[in-house]
């Protein structure tokens, strides 16, 4: 007999991972996505091992973890080249018990959505939360053009601009601009060899990170006003702002002329969220907690919250409890890597040149001291564990800090 009815709203990583988390635990699931295709919007997305971890429990760990493309040194520079700190792959697997793998947002996607039956995925449905389900034990009710659909369960991942979010928390201010703007591209590998790094100068940072298909990812950041688009494009703006960077950024630069330059105002929640959920409804990911890209844990967390709420959100669990502990579980957590993402991105993007001169200081110094200095600081987050068995000889229980 087909399990209680889960609505997902919205097909992106976090969705469709949440869609695959539930539908393994027995709900009967729908995803409802406005788009036509589930061709994503982005480029390159780094996973850490805690959103590894998260994956190993709908069984896609490994395969994603066969994806890793960075296995050597790399780290950070100057935009002169001068290396500021060093980083040493094998020296982040040890500590944190796995890699970081960089794929193209479309490969997640694919994999992801893969592990749900034919039929769950409907695109071209743009969805609005008509009832929450807060009152009497009342189902809630999602409105679509082809009409009402009743749920025991929605789930809202419809990103930073959430509609459900604004049903379910009117008052609440939303996402405010985190004070710097992203440019990302994905273009073939250069001729020279290159290590991967992050590129810090006075109020902008340049990223360029391998895929494993031979194609690079990279991005650039810089500390600018909101909402406003280069006039001659966005190619000519990256240009201007990193053209005589140190190698390969000015070859990353014209290889990427005449594509796609994905520029994005980022947009964080600097105000939480009291919950992430209302009645029978649960808000995961951007549409909860919107942070800055600088730690790399956007999609992270978004794939953490949902093996977190299908651990909660069984089909005989109450859901009232179920949900309440969901929010206990990660409104502490989020909130924690939404404000350290915050305080790394005005570190990153700091344009004064004698606190510049001083932050490379501080951090060559740090590197002084070996690998451990620098990856300490994501200790707190990329030492996650989901609240289940990520293996059967360790069982774990949910992580409600960061």
């Amino acid at each position: 007999m087909a399990g209680p009815r889960a609505v997902v709203i919205g097909s992106g990583i976090g969705g469709l991972t949440a869609a695959v988390a539930l539908h393994q635990s027995g709900w009967q699931v729908t995803v409802l996505e406005r788009a036509e295709s589930l061709e994503p919007v982005g480029a390159g997305i780094g996973l850490a091992p805690n959103s590894l971890r998260a994956l190993d429990v709908i069984g896609l760990g490994d395969e994603i973890r066969d994806l890793a493309a960075w296995q050597g040194d790399g780290g950070m520079r100057t935009p002169r080249g001068r290396w500021i700190q060093r980083m040493d792959a094998s020296a982040a697997r040890e500590r944190f018990g796995g890699p970081l793998v960089l794929v193209h947002r479309a490969t997640l996607i694919d994999r992801i959505a893969a592990q749900l039956p034919a039929g769950v995925i409907r695109t071209g449905s743009p969805a609005k939360l008509s009832e929450p389900g807060v009152t009497g034990g009342r189902r809630a009710v999602v409105s679509t053009p082809d009409g009402d659909l009743e749920a025991d369960l929605v789930v809202a991942a419809d990103g930073i601009d959430s509609g459900v979010r604004r049903t379910l928390f009117p008052e609440h201010p939303g996402p405010v601009y985190a004070g710097l703007t992203v440019w990302r591209v994905v273009v073939p590998a250069p001729d020279r060899p290159f290590e991967p790094h992050e590129t810090w100068g006075a109020g902008a940072v340049w990223g360029t990170q391998p895929l494993k298909d031979g194609r690079i990812y990279a991005y650039g950041a810089a500390a600018v006003p909101e909402g406003q688009p280069a006039p001659d494009g966005e190619h000519a703006e990256m240009l201007r702002r990193f053209g005589d960077w140190h190698h390969p950024i000015p070859a990353i630069i014209a290889a990427a002329e005449g594509g796609p330059v994905l520029r994005n105002d980022v947009h964080h929640m600097a105000t939480p969220l009291p919950a992430f959920h209302r009645g029978r409804t649960a808000v995961i990911g951007d549409a909860a907690h919107a942070m800055a890209p600088t730690l790399g844990q956007g999609g992270n967390q978004a794939i953490e919250d949902a093996v977190v709420l299908a651990f909660h959100a069984t089909p005989t669990a109450d859901l009232a409890t179920a949900l309440a502990g969901y929010s206990a579980d990660r409104v502490p957590r989020t909130t924690a890597v939404v404000r350290k993402a915050a305080r790394v991105a005005r570190m990153a993007t700091v344009a004064n040149r004698p606190v510049v001169a001083l932050r490379t200081g501080l951090m060559s110094v740090a590197s002084l001291f070996g690998p451990g200095v620098v990856l300490r600081t994501f200790d707190d987050i990329a030492n996650w564990r989901p609240p289940q068995h990520t293996y059967a000889s360790e069982p774990q229980t949910p992580t409600r800090t960061a």
